[in-house]
């Protein structure tokens, strides 16, 4: 039986990715598969492609004929210069590995029990004191308080100042 080594796409509309699939050569794209021997993410950045090399290099030796997007994956992993006995291509490129949530988090939370940064806060302003004005009293009264209320306002902002 002739058998070719293709891809075959799942996803959805613009977001494809494939398995690499080996497969009788009148099979339809997505039709049945012998054996699946990779994966590849073309919408990742840099592509993910994940292959076995042991069960590709047998499925060359015995004769299966990678298509051209297949030939080309497998020369950017490099089962194709081992299965012709040709020198390695360079290393393929590799997604950095994502930092843990978990360690970020402790990090940051460490960070910020400390005291604050400096200039990294304003100070809050003071609350002004509430009257108790349980009933109205007469217009000469609320005067008087207010006055009272001023003077006692400028000595407490020397406190303030010296605290």
């Amino acid at each position: 039986m002739a058998t070719k080594i293709k891809l075959m796409r799942l996803g959805k509309m613009r977001a494809p990715y494939y398995r690499i699939v080996v497969a009788d050569a009148r099979t339809k794209r997505d039709g049945r598969s012998i054996e699946t021997i990779g994966k590849y993410h073309p919408k990742e950045d840099p592509s993910f492609i994940e292959v076995d090399s042991e069960r590709a290099q047998y499925w060359l030796g015995v004769g299966a004929q990678p298509t051209e997007a297949v030939a080309a994956i497998f020369r950017v992993t490099g089962d194709w210069q081992k299965f012709k006995g040709e020198a390695a291509p360079p290393p393929m490129l590799v997604k950095a590995p994502k930092a843990d949530k978990k360690v970020a988090f402790q990090a940051a939370a460490l960070e910020s029990a400390g005291e604050p940064a400096d200039g990294a806060t304003t100070p809050r302003k003071r609350a002004a004191p509430k009257k108790a004005d349980s009933a109205p009293e007469a217009e000469g009264s609320t005067t008087e308080a207010a006055t009272t209320e001023a003077a006692a306002t400028p000595a407490d902002a020397p406190a303030a100042e010296d605290a």
